[in-house]
């Protein structure tokens, strides 16, 4: 008996698709080139954190419902799923390796009339230009829809059962079959017209996320350089008044945020169409960890001659929902940052949910404490860089008891926005709350 779907690319979106694709009844292929992927599979082990995913991972190998391997078998299956990633090239430019290398397995091992669905993040006109040609190179009949993904770490496997799913194809039998697919999945499909209209809506939501976070970061900005707080000026001007919902300030990153605007920018560069806004947002969110570790290393130098003990608390890209996440984190960037401005500068870093062996291969030669306290132990400054509940449930007064005697907090998160100043005092800092006007503004 064949399989009823195979997923190519088992990382997070594959094996959460996967996974709930086996837990309403599909019989499962999951392909993944890496060995310890397949092997941790089998076994009914994620190799990532996610609410909800290892029981379910669990039940569907035991029910032999989901089966990992390195490669296709012989059994074919009548549905498959690309879902490789699609990181970055050093000069910044979106890979579409991994889809080629996929797409030509994929083509070399289905049957004819098979439905290939394309969900990986890509530039616009990916799956017409580059999936659909390797695809007809086989000489085998086929349709081929794209279907992104949009699940929210943390909350993939109840997302997958309830958000609405984009369904873009050029044919309206080809848009049917897909929908009717994911119709098993969750109840609602929004079928659009054409293969670049799915992969558009996919990148202009999360750089329409991108461009908000990065106004919120100007905004922080403007606060820091006149020396007033964010925290005041955001949630005072929308409080009661519909036209203004200004988001928070703060790290930006991820692995969606901090490349799907620059794939969709360079999509419309390739047709001579520059994205202002876009790309401007993205450069204020990307400035932010140099510019940030430049006001903190000058604030120690105000308090402290010593070189300075650094506790980094936060390394996931996110804290809530809690994640092991640390592609795209804006954290590391936070950490090169110090490691460039203050190369003597001693580092410890925690995180409630990574685990030392991946800290340790994240953040070499740095300590990696396992609890917050050996962190800031005596540090003269904690960064708090991601917004993990863990960091909220100590006050500022309480981490700074255990801090050096001129030591300080900087929160990217604005954890304590709560409080009053006086409650707060003068050591703790944060973005858009730096207390005191910087160089070049004033009052």
């Amino acid at each position: 008996m064949g399989f009823d779907v195979a997923v190519v690319g088992l990382g997070y979106v594959g094996l959460t698709l996967a996974t709930a694709l086996a837990d309403t009844g599909f019989r499962v292929l999951g392909v993944e080139r890496r060995a310890e992927v397949v092997d941790m599979t089998n076994k009914g082990m994620p190799h990532f954190s996610e609410t909800g995913l290892p029981e379910m991972l669990a039940h569907a190998v035991e029910t032999g419902a989901l089966t990992a391997a390195p490669a296709f078998s012989a059994e074919n299956a009548d549905i498959y799923v690309i879902t490789v990633g699609t990181p970055l090239a050093p000069d910044g430019r979106a890979r579409v390796d991994f889809i080629e290398s996929a797409t030509r397995e994929v083509a070399e091992n289905m049957p004819d009339g098979a439905l290939v669905i394309l969900r990986s993040t890509v530039k616009i006109g990916t799956a017409r230009n580059i999936v659909a040609p390797i695809l007809q190179a086989s000489g085998k009949s086929f349709g081929i829809a794209m279907c992104p993904e949009r699940t929210l770490e943390g909350r993939a496997m109840h997302e997958l059962r309830r958000l609405p799913q984009i369904v873009g194809a050029d044919t309206d039998a080809v848009r049917e079959r897909a929908a009717h697919f994911f119709y098993k999945l969750t109840p609602t499909a929004v079928q659009v017209s054409s293969l670049e209209t799915a992969e558009i809506i996919k990148l202009v939501d999360n750089t329409f996320r991108d461009v908000q976070f990065g106004f919120a970061n100007e905004v922080a900005r403007i606060c820091d350089a006149y020396g007033v707080n964010a925290m005041e000026v955001i949630p005072g001007g929308k409080l009661g008044y519909p036209r203004t919902n200004v988001a928070l300030p703060g790290l930006v990153g991820g692995p969606c945020l901090e490349k799907d605007p620059h794939i969709l920018a360079q999509s419309l560069r390739d047709v001579g169409v520059e994205l202002d806004i876009t790309t401007s947002a993205r450069r204020v969110n990307e400035r932010q960890p140099e510019e940030t570790v430049a006001f903190i290393l000058a604030e120690h130098a105000k308090r402290s001659r010593d070189v300075p003990e650094i506790a980094l608390l936060g390394m996931a890209f996110k804290g809530v929902p809690a994640t092991d996440d640390l592609r795209g984190a804006m954290s590391l960037q936070v950490l090169e940052a110090l490691r460039q401005q203050a190369p003597q500068a001693e580092i410890r870093v925690f995180d409630p949910v990574c685990g030392v062996e991946q800290l340790t291969a994240a953040a070499p030669g740095c300590k990696i404490a396992s609890f917050i306290e050996d962190a800031i132990g005596g540090a003269d400054v904690a960064i708090i860089a991601n917004n993990h509940p863990e960091f909220a449930s100590w006050r500022p007064r309480q981490m700074l008891r255990v801090m050096a005697e001129t030591g300080f907090i900087y929160d990217y998160w604005n954890h304590f926005s709560d409080l009053r100043p006086y409650e707060l005092g003068p050591n703790y800092l944060a973005v858009g709350n730096t207390g005191t006007a910087q160089a070049g503004g004033g009052r």
